[in-house]
């Protein structure tokens, strides 16, 4: 039964669903450590959670790196899941965490950042808080984490009855006050706007991955069009039975929710079939 069950999760593991979720789990991730090694870690950008924690240690400790520190951190949290929550609410949490300490790595040994790319402290601080966003944003979208301090948010859930998101705001204004105590005043205040810009433009990144359009159709030739929505574009439509006001003439009025490029495709096939 055991052979059997780890066969039907290899087989799994290897579907094209499987492998393409796989493949954007770690771009996100991917996409946040570039943000961490390129952006934040020359500027100590400490913009909250486990990265701005082990940015602020690589100060202290100039023998250490980001990557290592965040390692350790890393370590620490996905222990403390283990022990609170179980490896099976862990899930993809635990591989995330030690993905995007490992990406970091990766990054400090092939491109080492000495200095920032640029004198614009302002455009840094675009940079630091885009790519992190939009990794982030890629990584929640799946319904996974980055790991850090949402195992720690995940833990408070579980057996407290605090509330989350104010809880790991304080944290992470608290790991930013620490960054500004090490970097001055000027860091601290470019690290509380890059706060307050992350937590908006996740939310937007997300809402933008998932956006759909509603398309409603008034067409002479409605069986033509559903045809094309069924089979080409594999999605279904409503159907409703109206007139027109002006001319009481009866219509089929067709309605359909597709993505922006299927929208693209049927509004120009519309475009060909019924000008």
């Amino acid at each position: 039964m055991d052979t059997q069950r780890l066969r039907g999760a290899a087989k799994k593991a290897l579907e094209p669903a499987s492998l393409w979720w796989f493949f954007q789990l770690n771009a996100g991730l991917f996409a946040t450590a570039a943000g961490v090694h390129f952006f934040k870690t020359p500027n100590h950008f400490a913009i909250g959670g486990t990265t701005g924690i082990s940015i602020v240690l690589a100060s202290l400790f100039p023998q250490g790196n980001v990557g290592g520190f965040l390692f350790l951190i890393n370590t620490v949290l996905v222990a403390l899941g283990l022990l609170f929550l179980g490896p099976r609410r862990m899930g993809s949490t635990i591989y995330s965490s030690y993905a995007l300490s490992f990406f970091v790595s990766v990054c400090e040994a092939v491109y080492p950042m000495r200095a920032p790319f640029t004198n614009d402290t302002l455009l840094e601080l675009c940079f630091a808080v885009l790519l992190p966003a939009v990794g982030s944003a890629l990584v929640f979208n799946l319904g996974a984490s980055t790991g850090g301090t949402d195992i720690l948010a995940m833990i408070l859930s579980q057996h407290t009855s605090l509330e989350i998101g104010r809880a790991l705001l304080v944290s992470d204004i608290a790991i930013v006050a620490a960054g500004g105590f090490c970097f001055g005043i000027r860091t601290f205040l470019y690290c509380m706007l890059g706060l307050f810009a992350r937590t908006f433009m996740v939310d937007g990144m997300i809402e933008s991955i998932n956006l759909r359009k509603q398309v409603t159709i008034v067409t002479a030739k409605p069986e033509e069009v559903k045809r094309f929505i069924l089979e080409q574009l594999d999605r279904s439509a409503t159907v409703h039975n109206a007139y027109g006001a002006f001319t009481h003439r009866e219509v089929e009025v067709l309605t359909t929710v597709l993505t922006r490029r299927q929208t693209v495709l049927l509004r120009n096939f519309i475009r060909k079939t019924d000008p």
